[in-house]
Formats: structure tokens, sequence, C-alpha cells
């Protein structure tokens, strides 16, 4: 029977080649040989392995030359795949070796080699493909009979039918025997492409050239990937990364080039995420829907009213795989508008939606309790706040610790709605509205108060009213500076940048009613009396007006204490820059082992420097504050321990805040160097490997 050709068009410019490729029909490889020479191919491919060169023992078969041809592998009549055939022709190496005693025992060694001379040569050759991503090792076993073996002479050829290529690839190909006694013959191929598709871009617009002839005609198809072809306009709006582009020649039996050209495109995966949808089919199941499939990951998230950000819940829930188009569960027992669904894709917020928003109405002023259930029915109860997750009940200066004990109410005759259970924990909402209307009330009610009170006195005595009010607030200023508290800040000075991080927090704090020593500002009496006479009177004078010393924890001080702790002296003799600091625990230590540093000590450090458990057990038996999150509960703490609680504490808080945020941001990000990963303990952050 005839074989069937196909004729495949390759617009080359104006000037088309016409390949004939000839057709084989079936999924199955298979392989043939010159006549006379019999051959037969594994059942399944091998490990490319080709191993070191080995002597031969006498004439063996070797491959001498690589010849590859094109042809069409067909599944149906229509569906056709470019294919790699390839020949190796085969050529009789070596000699046999005359023995070393044949003189000597005369024709007597004639007899033991005249049947091996006789005899069939078999040998095992192996094909080792590569077009990337593909890697493939067949074996061919090809048996010469005595009659066609001649010394260095070509036996004939086998051929290998095939290895599927695409268009436009590199392929590379060898072969050799095992064992392998000849270095492998190696061939090299660049398959033909179809040039006439070019992708071109002009502002937001994107062109399709086609570089045809014009006797040509040509068929275009745009379609989504993962979907099934569709006809669509192509527009910048419409670029995705499985955006796929299919062209062919309207011929019979035509082949048909793919391309995805915006897989990586920035933009394309832009308009992804904007055409992106979260849908709630019911309390519990979601979807995504999505031009594209694409790995991505959600969680739940509690959003309160007031512009916050949305808190994951991420631990006591998890976050889960999405898939596009699949239904996904949360095991939610209430829906809540403040619950949100974030959606990550390659560890950054793609899309964050609101759910529950559209059945239930909007944000509520609600308060997210987290239960956590530990062993033997242990349980803890914390309230979810932009700052974190507050402890009920708490000395905190947070609303939710303020009203903690009315939180704790509400739960236990339970005018709280739960959202979620299991074993390890539970999430309650529970509404803040009547606790905000009555505090609103309060506040308004002492406004009129206070406003009805100065009109009285106005207009009793406008003038002396004046002039009163001026010296008041004179005497005030004056007052409040006179009285400052008395602050000595002692810190480890681990590095240059977290000494300006120091000095910035001093300076912040002398801007509050606190009279701040540090030794960066006393290093000639430093220098002159020492570190520990220095020191010594800077405490005895601080505790002696009643104010307060501050140990300012960074990973070197934690392991001063330690050291100190562990060897019971200070090493005097030593020179450095924890000189002060390490001076000053001679004299901090026996007032923690004493129990008199509560109410005279306070301790603080600096968020993502150091965590506060990190700090010894020793120096937590006083308050310690993590700046600036926790910049509220540590100006209360410098306050004069009978002092009332000022009602500015919150401003003097941000005014810190806002001081101290450059010095952070220069010494955590310094500028013109990416961000330094600092971590969390001894150790961590800057210089803690210098070795000082």
């Amino acid at each position: 029977m005839p074989v069937p050709w196909f004729l495949l068009s390759l617009a080359l410019g104006r000037s088309p080649v016409v390949l004939s490729l000839e057709r084989l029909v079936g999924p199955q490889d298979a392989t043939h040989c010159s006549p006379g020479l019999s051959c037969r191919l594994w059942d399944s491919d091998i490990l490319c392995l080709p191993g070191d060169i080995v002597p031969a023992p006498g004439p063996v078969l070797a491959p001498t030359h690589l010849q590859t041809e094109l042809v069409l592998r067909c599944q149906k009549e229509t569906d056709c795949d470019l294919c790699l055939r390839v020949a190796v022709h085969l050529a009789v190496h070596g000699h046999w070796e005359e023995p070393e005693d044949e003189e000597k025992f005369g024709g007597a060694a004639d007899l033991g080699v005249e049947e091996p001379r006789n005899a069939s040569l078999q040998a095992q050759v192996v094909l080792s493909f590569q077009a990337y991503p593909t890697a493939r090792c067949v074996l061919l076993e090809v048996q010469v009979p005595a009659a066609l073996v001649q010394f260095g002479q070509s036996v004939g050829s086998v051929v290998y039918d095939c290895f599927e290529a695409a268009l436009g690839s590199e392929v590379r190909i060898w072969s050799y025997t095992q064992p392998r006694y000849e270095k492998e013959l190696n061939h090299t191929q660049q398959l033909p492409a179809l040039p006439w598709l070019n992708v071109s871009a002009d502002g937001d617009n994107v062109h399709l050239v086609l570089n045809v002839s014009e006797e040509q005609h040509f068929g275009l198809s745009l379609y989504w990937n993962q979907t099934g072809p569709q006809i669509i306009t192509l527009n910048h709006t419409d670029l995705v990364p499985c955006l796929c582009i299919q062209v062919w020649p309207l011929e019979p039996d035509s082949v048909r080039t793919n391309i995805c050209p915006f897989r990586e495109d920035p933009r394309a995966h832009q308009n992804l995420w904007q055409a992106a949808r979260l849908r709630l089919l019911t309390l519990q199941s979601w979807l995504l829907d999505a031009p594209c499939s694409l790995p991505a990951e959600a969680a739940l998230c509690w959003r309160a009213p007031g512009g916050d950000p949305c808190q994951p819940l991420v631990p006591p829930l998890s976050w889960e795989n999405v898939t596009v188009d699949k239904v996904l569960e949360f095991p939610l027992l209430k829906g809540h508008p403040n619950l949100c669904v974030q959606v990550n894709s390659s560890e950054k917020l793609q899309l964050q939606e609101c759910l529950w928003a559209d059945s239930l109405g909007p944000l509520k002023d609600d308060v997210l309790l987290l239960e956590t259930r530990g062993p033997q029915d242990n349980r803890s109860l914390c309230a979810l706040e932009p700052s974190g997750c507050t402890s009920l009940p708490s000395k905190a200066s947070t609303r939710a610790a303020r009203l903690g004990e009315y939180l704790l109410q509400d739960l236990q005759s339970g005018q709280c709605l739960q959202l979620w259970d299991d074993d390890l924990g539970a999430l309650w909402a529970c509404p803040m509205d009547k606790y905000i209307h009555k505090r609103w009330a309060l506040v308004w009610l002492a406004c009129l108060l206070f406003a009805a009170a100065l009109s009285l006195i106005l207009l009793l005595k406008k003038d002396h009213a004046k002039g009163w009010l001026r010296l008041l607030k004179q005497d005030v200023r004056s007052g409040a500076a006179a009285r400052g508290r008395a602050a000595l800040l002692l810190y480890s000075a681990d590095d240059s940048g977290f000494e300006r991080l120091v000095g910035a927090l001093a300076s912040a704090l002398c801007q509050l009613p606190l009279r701040v020593a540090v030794d960066l500002w006393s290093r000639r009496e430093l220098s002159a009396q020492g570190p520990v006479a220095w020191f010594h009177a800077q405490r005895r004078q601080t505790l002696q007006e009643g104010g307060v010393v501050v140990l300012l924890f960074s990973p070197g001080a934690v392991a001063l204490c330690s050291e100190w702790l562990q060897d019971g002296v200070s090493g005097p003799g030593a020179h450095g820059p924890h000189d002060a600091f390490r001076a000053s625990l001679s004299c901090v230590l026996p007032d923690f082992l004493q129990g008199r540093a509560p109410g005279s000590y306070v301790g603080a450090c600096f968020d993502r420097l150091l965590h506060p458990d990190a700090v010894p057990a020793l120096f937590r038996t006083v308050p310690v504050f993590t700046l600036p999150s926790q910049l509220p509960d540590f100006l209360g703490a410098l306050q004069q321990p009978r002092a009332p609680r000022s009602g500015r504490l919150q401003e003097r808080a941000e005014q810190v805040s806002r001081a101290l945020q450059p010095a952070l941001d220069s010494y955590f990000h310094p500028p013109g160097t990416p961000a330094p990963g600092r971590g969390v303990g001894p150790g961590a952050g800057p210089g803690a490997g210098d070795g000082t």
C-alpha cells in the first residue's frame, strides 16, 4: 500500500518552503533495521546512564553515524503531532586477539577460537533524546549474522520511530552501546518554526502581525486555555496569563501553532485579579470565579469599622488552598458582616471581600472574642483589636480592656453570637453599641456642664477671667516642667544604629513632663567618674526623687543579663560599648533580687527586635512593654504613682510614636539597602553577631 504524504507549508517570508512528511498511524513506538539484521525495541524507557568506556573483548558493533527525519504521528485522521525519526548506522570495530601461546602449542589454539570467530554479533544500542523540557532514553537490541561480520565495514542501520518534538525546538540526540566501548555519537537539530505570527505592543493596544504571502489564506482563533476555544476581541483589558493564540493554514490536516505570550506578563496578572470575584453560595460555602487557574490560598479575617486593616484569623483557623470554580467551605456556625475572606497568591494579598456584608448589612461595631481551650477544661479569652489580641480581664488601656468585665458578662449571659467552635477554641462576636452610647452621653453631659460654668465665669468677670486664665496656663506649663518625674534610661549599646534609636526615644520622652537621664548625653561625666560611679549617683538621685529607672532590653542586653546571672560577676575590667550597662547590673540586680524593683523600675523593648518573653524571668517581675505598640501603657507607667491618668495620654503616645518612627524606619530599613532580616530573641538584630 502506498504511504500517505502530508504537505506542511512553512511561510518563511515571501518564499514558502514545502516539506513532505510521512505519516505514522498509532501511538506506539517501533523499530526496523536493514535487511539481514534483526532488531528489537525494549518495552519501556531506560535511565540515561552512559557509564565509562571499557575495552572491547573483541569485534563489537558500534554506532558510526546518526541520521534524522521529520515525520508525523497521527492518533486520528486529523490529529497529528510532529515526530523525529532516528536512524543509527552500525559498523564492526575491533579484532580478535591472537593467543600468546599460539606458537608454543601449534594449531591447538585454533580449535578454541574457530567457533567464536564464526558467531554472530549482538549489541544493545541506546538512543538518548533531549528537547526541553523532555528527555528520554530507549534501548534497541541488534543482532548481525556471522556472514555480515566484516572488520571495519558497515553492516547496515537500525531505525527508531519516533521521538515527539515541538515546532521551533532544538533537539539533541546521543547514541552509544551498553557497555560503552567508544565515545558516544551526538547530533543536534533545530526543528522548523512557523514564523508568520508576531505579537507587538503599541501603548495599551496589542497587535497580531501575520507575515504570510498574499496567496495564503489562514484562520486565527483566540481561546481560553482551560475552557476550550472561544472567539474573542483582543483588547488590553482582556489580557490574562492563560490567554493563548492558535494559528494554522486553511488546508487539510494542517499543523496548528499554539503560543501563550502573556503567561508572565505583569499586566495580564493584574487583569486576572481585577476580574476575579468571590461568590457566597451558602452560609459556609463559597467559590472563586477567575478567568484562569491560579495557585492561591484563602483565610477568614475580621474587619472592624474605622478603616483598620482586616486581621487574619490564623490561628485559630488556617489557610486553605483555593481552586478556581471549586466550592470551598469554612466551618462557620453563623455569618457576620465583619467576617471577610482574604485570598493570597505568591505570599501577596490579591483579593479581599466581605461576603456576608451583602446579606447581613454594613460593618458592626462588635468585638471579636477568641476563646482558646486547653487540657483539663482550661480556657482563656482575648479580644481582637488593631494592636493585637488583648487578654480578658486585663489592666491595659485599650477599649476592650476597659470594657472587659462587661464583655465577659455579655458572654456568660448569651448576648454574644458564636461564629465558630471546635475542640481547640471558639469565636464570639459581642456587640459594643450600648457601651458606646453610654460613654458618649456622659461625654456630652460633661461638656455641657463645663461650657455652662465657663460662660458664667466669663460673664461675671470678663477682664479678670482673661488674666486669670493666662496666668493659669503659664503656671501649668512651668509647674509641669518643674514637677516632671525623673527617668533614668539604661540600655546596652549593641551598635551605633541602636544608640541612635535610643537617643530618639530619649528626645521624644523629654517632650513630655519627664526629666530624662541617659549616658548618651553625659559622656564627659561618664568618662570622668567612670561607669559604676556615674550610674550609682544617677540611680540614687532618681530613686530619691521618686523617679523611675527604665531598662531598655535588646539582644545584647539580654545576653549580658544572662551572662551576669550565670557567672555572678560583671567583669569590671572590660572596656567596650556595653561598659555602662554592664556596670549598672551590679546595682540593678540587688533591687530585683530583694524585691525592691516593683514601682521603681519598668522594662521596655522594641517591636520586631525582641519579644518580651526573651527577657530573663527575674526582670519580668516589673512590667515590660513593647514599643511602639504599647506606648500608652508605657507612658502611663512613667507617670507619678499617685498621679491621675491623664486624658491626653493617648495623644502623648501618638506624639512620641511620630517622633520615634523615623528612627525606627532608619534602623530596620536603612536607606539604599534591602531591609535586614531581624529575628526575635537573643542574638537577633544588627550587630548581634559582631562579638561585642
